[in-house]
């Protein structure tokens, strides 16, 4: 704690954050481990502390079979699923708001997500019938491969559409994005109306956001669409800070602008694309977290991402054992946890002085 204090003094000086931003991370780094061992015994079973204390020792053999199998099938993938699930919607908020030089910006504003849900529920209805040679080409791969492909579409139809003469104006990404998502919501209805009884329970469910079902397969199917998106972010970190400043004056600082919008869309498109096959669409975590990060260490994205990261992690993590035991042994979908979590203190950033800078830019 030390360490953590002095890294924070360091923030005192004038117009200094990068010790306030070390501090946070390192902060934000402790309260994922928290959150994950929460996760790790939350449920309606009575695996508690004191067995996962054991198994993490390397004696998981004294423990009951009942008591291990739920740990390293239930648990173990579930909570993994949860930590990448958070980070990528955590880190695609904060792209996105960098991106559009706006605190209140989020990747369903241009039609990333609703792409992604349209894809992924063309894969759960035809999945058995049009689509089923894809479904057996692919394997566990194909609802990811599909959303991602679903919320690339839609990206890269509204960068054609808002780019004129090598220049995007974000106002017609905006404007294009819903216009485009209203549409992809629409043909999603469509889907939903024709799919049989199974496909309409998969779909209810899925759309209110759940890690339930979270299996190592699921795991290895997101995580390379993260992977992506982490590798991406020491590329862009320092080309969002210079957007802040325009489109102009950042490409007069040596920034490749159209370059770094289109890297940044796609990393944006895969963990959304991704996260939303995997867990539905969840609320809030990729629009209150960075903005709450970014009104603490401030707008340097060599601090924010990888603080959103962990942050949308922890938040996940936290939100998705209060959907196991709030209403133990039924469980919540964990999209309802995120927007009554959420929507208040989104509210509250709305009505504040930054937020009505934030809607004034959009």
């Amino acid at each position: 704690m030390s360490a953590v204090a002095s890294l924070m003094g360091r923030a005192s000086v004038a117009g200094d954050r990068s010790g306030l931003g070390i501090a946070v991370i390192l902060l934000l780094l402790a309260l994922l481990v928290g959150a994950a061992l929460v996760s790790l015994i939350s449920g309606p079973t009575g695996v508690g502390l004191k067995d996962l204390v054991v198994y993490l020792g390397g004696e998981g053999e004294s423990l009951p079979d009942q008591d291990r199998i739920i740990l390293e099938a239930v648990r173990l993938p579930r909570t993994a699923l949860g930590l990448l699930v958070g980070a990528g919607l955590g880190i695609s908020g904060a792209m996105m708001q960098g991106l559009f030089r706006n605190p209140l910006a989020d990747p369903g504003i241009v039609g990333v997500t609703s792409g992604a849900a349209f894809a992924a529920v063309c894969a759960i209805v035809l999945g058995g019938t049009v689509l089923a040679p894809l479904q057996t080409l692919f394997g566990n791969q194909f609802l990811p491969l599909m959303a991602f492909a679903g919320g690339l579409a839609n990206t890269f139809l509204l960068y054609a559409i808002a780019t004129r003469n090598g220049q995007t104006s974000t106002t017609a990404l905006i404007l294009s994005g819903i216009a485009i998502g209203a549409m992809s919501a629409a043909a999603t209805g469509l889907l939903i109306f024709v799919a049989d009884d199974r496909a309409l329970r998969d779909i209810t469910f899925w759309s209110l956001g759940s890690l339930g079902g979270a299996t190592y397969a699921k795991v290895l199917s997101i995580l390379p669409f993260i992977l992506l998106v982490m590798g991406a972010l020491p590329f862009v970190a320092r080309g969002l800070d210079a957007l802040v400043l325009g489109d102009a004056a950042a490409f007069h600082m040596g920034v490749p602008v159209q370059r770094l919008k289109r890297i940044s869309i796609l990393a944006v498109a895969a963990a959304c694309g991704a996260t939303v096959a995997v867990a539905g669409s969840i609320s809030f975590v990729g629009i209150v977290v960075p903005h709450l990060l970014r009104l603490a260490i401030g707008p340097s994205h060599r601090f924010l991402l990888p603080a959103s990261a962990l942050g949308g992690a922890s938040l996940l993590l936290l939100a998705d054992s209060i959907a196991r035991t709030v209403a133990a042994p039924a469980e919540l979908p964990i999209g309802i946890i995120t927007a009554i979590l959420g929507a208040p203190v989104f509210l509250m950033l709305l009505l504040g002085r930054s937020g009505r800078a934030a809607m004034e830019g959009l």
